[in-house]
């Protein structure tokens, strides 16, 4: 298949089209490379690998990235609480309008999988989260990815996932999501301040993330126009459990504080019934993530405007 791939020059997009390439498809990436598109690199020797330059904003640019496309995964988003708080009307612009946008441009008979988001549940304390719990979005990140989710469940040919927090390497390496941030300040600041200890996440490696792609496209009509969380029970852990285990492995000063809040507020246990029973299920474990994460450490500079972050 020719699959369309927005946003692809960012974090999950750099783990998913090396997989998709290897399974055969053709892939084309639209990004505005608003974060840069050195992750990319490795791709463009391969010969069913193709990269258009734009805006999701841009209809001229949708439309031409459409031409002959089988399915869509759409990716493009400013993603998370503090870069949407950043820029809100951005955000808005992109998360929201461009998903409508791509929405009306497409073929209907071509299928979106959407890359949507646990954050679209907001704060649920005592109440186990399935797809059926109602959406109370904190943040703008949060409410622009429900908005765009709800648009889409009201067309048809659609798949929205909603992620578990992400983790894990990737080409276009995020240092903003909190196991990497952890591993990141224990190994190169040692040093970690952690304020809510206590609240509770599930977490998805950034390769799992790729995986469940590559499963909502090889098993489509099985899954289509619906909605999942995708993650795994199994790695529903509090701020401190992930602490300590980053401190099994390596030494760091570590402080957990009673002041400070997390805006995004997420504090809850999700259910992944849904998607396991579809056949899908993650591989990747938290403490092997954070066994990478410490190994690559060694290469990353922040400061070094050539490192992969």
């Amino acid at each position: 298949m020719k699959i369309l791939v927005t946003g692809g020059a960012g974090y999950v997009g750099c783990a998913l089209i090396p997989l998709l390439l290897e399974k055969g498809h053709s892939v084309r990436v639209l990004d505005s490379l608003i974060h840069g598109g050195r992750g990319l690199l490795p791709l463009f020797s391969h010969r069913k690998f193709e990269f258009l330059r734009g805006d999701i904003r841009d209809r001229e640019k949708l439309k031409e990235s459409l031409g002959g496309i089988d399915i869509i995964i759409h990716l493009a988003a400013i993603v998370g609480y503090p870069a949407c708080k950043k820029s809100p009307q951005l955000a808005e612009d992109i998360n929201f309008h461009g998903t409508v946008l791509l929405e009306r441009t497409r073929d209907h008979r071509v299928p979106i999988i959407f890359a949507s988001t646990g954050s679209n549940y907001g704060a649920i304390i005592g109440e186990i989260c399935k797809e059926e719990t109602l959406l109370s979005p904190l943040t703008i990140y949060g409410k622009t990815k429900t908005d765009a989710e709800n648009h889409l469940m009201h067309s048809k040919n659609t798949i929205c996932m909603r992620f578990a927090t992400a983790f894990g390497i990737s080409n276009r390496l995020r240092l903003d999501l909190l196991i990497n941030d952890f591993v990141y300040q224990a190994k190169k600041i040692r040093n970690l301040i952690i304020y809510e200890k206590s609240f509770r996440r599930t977490f998805i490696h950034v390769r799992d993330m790729a995986r469940a792609f590559m499963f909502a496209v090889d098993h489509y009509e099985k899954v289509k126009d619906d909605v999942y969380n995708v993650g795994s029970e199994k790695m529903n852990l509090s701020k401190e459990e992930v602490a300590m285990l980053i401190r099994k492995k390596i030494d760091f000063y570590l402080h957990f504080a009673d002041v400070g809040k997390d805006e995004d507020q997420r504090n809850y246990e999700v259910c992944y019934d849904k998607i396991s029973t579809a056949g899908y299920t993650t591989t990747i474990s938290v403490e092997e993530g954070i066994d990478e994460l410490i190994k690559a450490m060694d290469v990353i500079d922040i400061s070094n405007e050539f490192s992969n972050v």
